[in-house]
């Protein structure tokens, strides 16, 4: 079957159902997405996929869709293609499995910008925030965006006022890469004043989205997108964050999905870092006050992973998605036996006993009183 003709039904699907879809997407991994749209477009589908296709399956623009993307000078990219960011989204395909909200890998990315999506996801960070951003939280992640930037490290961010918007315009400024995920469709400026900087960043990153052209911005998309975010970076830094911002949403993802969180630290007067602050007294944030810091607690998983299994000289196998989900199922502050992160992971309690030695030796995890947790001192993303 052609790629073409697979990318032509993708673009469908991704407009016949609002994100994320979990039935339409379980429905296309039992039958492929071809067979999956012909039936979605006859109506012969279960009742859950009919819940969700049922309002749009006549929107048949995939067409449309995809000339309007070549006229912007972008592209869909599915599943199917090289440039897949496959490991970052195995993990909500893993929360997912594991019955988490903000799981689910998109049906297909809608994508502005030459850069090779799944190349600029192997060393990205996200750097989220408040939309009413203080100065201090301006120049923060103004300074974390640049600095990440000038070390090869990706910034994902999501396009907004505040601290989003400072984010993208340091990596840029530094003559680095960045990704804005957005809640519409790439061909939609938002926020209007934003616009500049949207149509600045595929010259050196990428636009993306899972929402077909067109699409307007709303309330839940922006919730629905922020787990992309989360799963485009190795970790997630919170600059500022109100009690009630969405980056705090951005942040549940992102520990739900294994990830690094890191918060920066603001003055106990402001309210705009009320938010930083409960993460980090409630432990699921690691204070980070500079770029460093960022590099340190991320570091090179997704490559190390892969590095430190290929040379494993245990009879495991070639590196795989076992690798990503035992470090992953790794605490970030408190250490787990191998029992209990086999169960986590689901992977083999045999296959977890002989990685955990790897990634020990790899620098990615280490011994405790309680048994094995991630560790925070390992290659940056910026080491040769």
């Amino acid at each position: 079957m052609s790629i073409d003709k697979v990318r032509l039904t993708r673009a469908y699907l991704s407009r016949v159902a609002e994100p994320p879809a979990p039935a339409l997407a379980a429905f296309v991994d039992e039958v492929g997405p071809v067979k999956a749209a012909e039936l979605v477009r006859a109506g012969r589908v279960p009742e859950a996929v009919e819940g969700q296709t049922s309002a749009r399956r006549g929107e048949d623009r995939a067409e449309q869709d995809l000339r309007r993307m070549a006229e912007l000078g972008g592209r869909l990219v599915v599943p199917e293609d090289d440039e897949w960011p496959e490991w970052p989204f195995n993990a909500l395909t893993l929360a997912a499995a594991n019955g988490l909200k903000c799981g689910l890998a998109p049906l297909a990315l809608w994508v502005r910008g030459k850069a090779n999506v799944a190349e600029l996801a192997e060393r990205a960070v996200a750097v989220v925030g408040s939309r009413d951003a203080s100065g201090y939280g301006q120049h923060i992640a103004t300074e974390f965006g640049y600095g990440l930037a000038e070390k090869g490290i990706v910034v994902v961010s999501g396009a907004a006022y505040g601290i989003d918007g400072c984010a993208h315009r340091g990596a840029l400024a530094a003559e680095g890469s960045t990704i804005a995920v957005l809640a519409c469709g790439v061909d939609v400026p938002y926020p209007a004043g934003h616009a500049n900087l949207i149509a600045r960043i595929p010259e050196r990153g990428l636009v993306v989205s899972e929402y077909p052209p067109a699409h307007t911005p709303a309330r839940h998309r922006f919730l629905t997108r922020n787990r992309l975010i989360a799963a485009l970076g190795d970790g997630t830094v919170v600059v500022e964050a109100g009690r009630r911002s969405g980056a705090k949403n951005t942040a549940a993802s992102t520990t739900a999905l294994g990830r690094v969180l890191m918060a920066v630290p603001g003055p106990v007067t402001s309210a705009s870092s009320t938010g930083c602050h409960e993460l980090l007294r409630s432990g699921q944030a690691i204070a980070v006050s500079t770029v460093a810091e960022v590099v340190e607690s991320t570091g090179r998983i997704g490559a190390d992973l892969v590095e430190s299994t290929r040379q494993s000289s245990t009879a495991i196998g070639p590196p795989n998605g076992d690798a990503v989900r035992v470090h992953e199922a790794l605490g970030l502050t408190t250490g787990h036996s191998a029992e209990v992160i086999a169960v986590e992971s689901g992977v083999a309690l045999s296959t977890v006993r002989a990685l955990l030695p790897e990634f020990e030796m790899a620098g990615l995890a280490e011994r405790v009183d309680t048994g094995w947790k991630r560790s925070h001192v390992t290659a940056g993303c910026g080491d040769a």
